[in-house]
């Protein structure tokens, strides 16, 4: 039977494509982005997250355990009896029917607002054969549908739901290939190649979506090759998304390094947005 491991479903919402929808975040992602505004969605792995500021200390937690807090087998115990919310399990196996089941409850919101289901990350694409078999029962539905990607992944993997799938939202983050490896940890050669290809074969809608992060991508020389590319491909959309800061205090919660980055200047943003003109 075909899981997915899922980190978050978020039923109406407005930012990750046309109208309402219900945007599901797969767990695991290829990329290690040092900006990352879901750091949860990185591993593939299901995580603990201990808010700190949010812990009371009343010791609830280590009460309950059955493993006395050593060797967590992430059973959720401890979440459920936390008084203050300070911990968390992120992550959950669904099948194709249960995830689904969800998606298939805001279908009269989906209709009203021409709006439908997004498929996100971390990077859905990763988990290929259910994202293709549940991209096959929404469309069977009449629900429109949306994946969100990085692109870091075979061609082929494109493919095999491009039949399935109206509008791929489709990150590009840099153009240098080094700055890209050193931000990223990996190259862009084949994102920056399954985006060409897909501009060319692609009948549907693609939204490019330029996260601008200062300390990253807003210099004059990046900014310049970003715009020169944009230029040369065939696409629906240009969407800005600025850096901000909401994500920090996940980084804390998985005990993992963060990096200090800004929002770019008014001016900046505003002229990649002269892109859809």
């Amino acid at each position: 039977m075909l899981t997915a491991t899922i980190f978050d479903i978020q039923r109406g919402s407005y930012v990750d494509g046309p109208g309402i929808r219900t945007t599901v975040f797969f767990k695991g992602c290829n990329l290690k982005c040092k900006w990352c505004h879901n750091p949860e969605g990185i591993s593939k792995g299901i995580q603990k997250l201990f808010y700190k500021d949010k812990c009371v200390g009343c010791g609830k937690c280590a009460r309950i355990c059955p493993y006395n807090q050593k060797d967590c087998t992430l059973c959720g115990k401890c979440v459920l009896y936390c008084p203050s919310y300070a911990l968390e399990i992120c992550g959950a196996e669904y099948t194709i029917s249960e995830l689904f089941e969800i998606i298939i409850k805001d279908k009269s919101y989906y209709e009203s607002s021409n709006g439908g289901v997004t498929f996100s990350g971390g990077e859905c694409m990763l988990q290929i054969d259910f994202l293709t078999e549940i991209l096959k029962i929404c469309k069977k539905a009449n629900i429109n549908t949306a994946v969100d990607t990085a692109g870091n992944v075979p061609y082929e993997y494109f493919e095999k739901i491009i039949p399935y799938t109206d509008t791929f939202l489709y990150d590009i983050k840099c153009i240098s290939e080094d700055l890209h490896e050193k931000f990223t940890g990996v190259s862009n050669a084949t994102i920056i190649s399954n985006l060409k290809k897909l501009s060319k074969s692609f009948k549907g809608k693609i939204v490019v979506r330029i996260p601008l992060i200062g300390g990253f991508n807003d210099e004059d020389s990046e900014i310049f090759k970003i715009k020169d590319f944009m230029l040369q491909i065939n696409v629906s959309n240009v969407e800005v998304l600025p850096y901000h800061k909401m994500g920090l205090h996940k980084y804390e919660a998985l005990n993992m390094q963060s990096a200090e980055f800004y929002t770019p200047n008014k001016e900046i943003i505003d002229s990649f947005k002269k892109l859809n003109k």
